[in-house]
């Protein structure tokens, strides 16, 4: 995968004596005590990471951990004072002021928890305001707010403004003006934080929505634990303007790298953030062409009374019963073709253990975890599914 943004050793210091900061944290000082002792405040220190092209990459922590900082420098709204920030393999630390306003216009979205729209204009103008800038044609950039406010089911209230609307559908214009210019990146800062939970959570179902459709960049700064897990492809945990760990959701909460991860984490529902692929037994298939002989063989070996069908490129057909095979031998049929049971429960891979539970509840059938060619990878039965969620509780505990 092709790299996006690069970070490299990245400092912020607020004062005007950084060097004595630096000099003093590369000695173990705390924030607390450089800011006493100098008078200069740590915002981030020695961060680097890799984000890919079409990756969500959240940036976690407490209040002060450094995360807004940190995206501010991505688009230099806040200088970096020592490091480097690649994007699209270009240092852009070393842009200039012009050079910069044109990565902005043209590669960067950027959304707020504030919502920062225009009171005095409408919602379709407020959704063509960066098109406006770049000096696009007014028929053109109204059309595209168009196309826009319509995937983010707003196409209905173009006309209104800002104020005749709730804070979960400004939040969604704010989204809308942020796609306008087709950025390769959107940075997203604390964007749902200021919503209901119910909101909150239907805005975060809207923002996979849309990366499903428009697979963007996208960095996203968050305090919320479960709104990063819910989200993130890969998080980064900060801790006093450094971060402590990068991982996928599942690598955080079954692999704290210490203590203050694993008492960060300690409280997560597992079932919401294991998934299948996580739990899944390798599973015993036969061959549609083989025949109940063989499916009874195979069954009665490994102890099952059922087994999944396959064709001959091993995409499910199906499962087959013991009982259902030993009618079919007893009638001397030769494939497996007329007793395929095909109304099975199937799962991806990344589908969330959460899912599963209710399905395994109500089907008498294993649940089968295919790929997005049908391909049989796995198998989940009710034993697995809990012995998979015990055993990553005891790995974090």
């Amino acid at each position: 995968m092709k790299k996006k943004v690069v970070v490299e050793n990245l400092s912020k210091i607020f004062g005007d004596r950084p060097e004595k900061a630096l000099d003093l944290v590369k000695k173990g000082h705390s924030k607390e005590e450089i800011l006493e002792k100098t008078g200069q405040a740590v915002g981030v220190y020695d961060v680097s990471f890799e984000v890919e092209e079409g990756e969500v990459f959240v940036l976690m922590g407490l209040s002060g951990s450094g995360k807004s900082t940190l995206l501010r420098c991505i688009n230099r709204l806040i200088e970096p004072t020592v490091g480097k920030i690649y994007i699209d393999d270009e240092d852009i630390t070393s842009f200039s002021e012009e050079k910069l306003r044109e990565l902005r216009r043209k590669k960067l979205g950027m959304v707020f928890q504030r919502f920062a729209l225009f009171p005095h204009r409408t919602v379709i103008q407020n959704v063509a305001f960066g098109l406006e800038i770049q000096g696009v044609e007014e028929r053109e950039r109204l059309a595209k707010a168009r196309q826009l406010l319509e995937m983010v089911g707003l196409k209905e209230w173009e006309n209104a403004y800002p104020d005749q609307l709730s804070g979960g559908m400004q939040q969604r214009v704010g989204l809308a003006r942020a796609l306008a210019s087709d950025p390769g990146i959107l940075l997203m800062d604390e964007a749902f934080s200021g919503l209901d939970p119910l909101i909150k959570r239907e805005m975060q179902n809207e923002l996979l929505s849309l990366q499903s459709k428009v697979n963007k960049t996208i960095i996203f700064v968050t305090h919320d634990l479960d709104e990063a897990l819910r989200i993130g492809d890969r998080i980064a945990l900060m801790k006093d303007g450094r971060i402590v760990q990068i991982g996928t959701p599942e690598e955080i909460l079954t692999n704290p790298a210490n203590e203050y991860v694993r008492k960060f984490v300690e409280d997560v529902d597992m079932t919401k953030v294991l998934v299948a692929e996580g739990i899944m037994k390798r599973p015993e298939m036969v061959a549609v062409k083989e025949g109940p002989r063989v499916a009874l063989r195979m069954m009665r070996e490994a102890g099952i009374s059922s087994i999944f069908a396959v064709t001959r490129d091993r995409r499910l057909a199906g499962i087959v019963t013991a009982e259902d095979a030993y009618e079919a031998r007893e009638r001397g049929e030769k494939d497996l073709t007329n007793i395929l049971i095909t109304d099975i429960p199937t799962a991806r891979p990344n589908t969330p253990v959460s899912d599963l539970i209710p399905i395994l509840a109500e089907s008498k059938f294993p649940v089968a975890v295919i790929d997005e060619n049908k391909k049989l990878l796995g198998v989940i039965v009710r034993g697995a599914l809990l012995a998979g969620m015990v055993r990553k509780r005891d790995e974090t505990e």
